[in-house]
């Protein structure tokens, strides 16, 4: 207990050492909830992103405007999801009379980039990777690969829910996004790998965490969406209904994320009883 109490009364002098002794856009604290790893992180990403692109490109000086910044707009979100569509449906029709096209370095290109980028990128680039990654659908148009609906509907759901939550500035929106960061970076490295011939034993996992992603995901989101409504409706009417205090975000926002994410979950659940547990169950019945 000397010991802890020891430690507890020298980490502001430690912590305010480290801080002396390191570059201005590091800052070091006692871990917290906003600071799980006692590190303040964007000023580091800020650093890392203005070194990269020669300061061409600043995170700390962007600032998303509707209607002015790229794809921000309906038209373009609108022109550019039903271009998909058009595009992988004609692809399919034309590519029934043509030999399938291998590209093999292209397509690991494509998914190492996207590993590569999803690692680096939050919110608005975020938002802007969901459209490079219609390209996995071309792959499969070209490839002559048959395309499920979880596939195409996924794809154009989640860059209309991206523009929709970005507008909406929905408060709750960091935690799909980073968990979505997280569960694509291995998803695309895992396709990398498989372009390269290499056969990995987790393949399952992926699904499994896309399935968990929506769990948690839909966990925060309904609780954000109820404690909002809960606070909103406390206030208008003079009675107290437990919550939280209220959440920034628009309703429609709200709504919209709330219908997707649980479809998402719904569609990934019966991808992966189709996909892995109908084989299992045959063959145990076969054995």
């Amino acid at each position: 207990m000397e010991f802890l109490t020891h430690v507890k009364a020298q980490t502001p002098y430690y912590i305010s050492q480290i801080n002396k002794h390191t570059p201005d856009f590091v800052s070091v604290s006692v871990p917290s909830v906003e600071r799980p790893f006692g590190v303040h992180l964007w000023p580091i990403f800020n650093k890392l992103i203005t070194t990269l692109t020669q300061g061409r490109f600043v995170p700390d000086e962007f600032e998303y405007v509707q209607g002015e910044t790229f794809m921000s707009t309906p038209r373009e979100v609108a022109i550019t999801i039903i271009a998909y569509y058009v595009t992988i449906t004609l692809g399919q029709v034309i590519f029934k009379k043509l030999n399938a096209w291998k590209l093999g370095a292209l397509f690991q290109l494509h998914n190492l980039f996207l590993t590569i980028a999803l690692v680096i990128v939050i919110y608005y680039l975020n938002y802007l990777t969901k459209y490079v990654e219609f390209i996995d659908t071309l792959f499969l148009v070209v490839k002559k690969k048959k395309i499920i609906f979880l596939h195409s509907y996924h794809h154009g759901a989640t860059a209309l829910l991206c523009y929709i939550q970005l507008n909406g500035a929905t408060s709750v929106s960091w935690v799909p996004i980073l968990l979505n960061l997280g569960v694509h970076v291995v998803m695309y490295w895992y396709y990398f790998l498989a372009a390269r011939g290499i056969r990995v034993w987790w393949k399952q996992w992926i699904t499994r965490f896309q399935i968990i992603q929506f769990v948690l995901d839909l966990g925060f989101v309904y609780f954000t969406t109820y404690t909002f409504y809960a606070n909103k409706y406390s206030e208008q009417y003079g009675i107290w209904i437990p919550n939280m205090g209220t959440c920034y975000g628009t309703p429609f926002a709200a709504a919209i994320g709330c219908t997707i994410l649980s479809s998402y979950l719904v569609l990934f659940i019966m991808f992966y009883i189709t996909l892995y547990k109908k084989p299992a169950q045959k063959k145990q019945k076969t054995n």
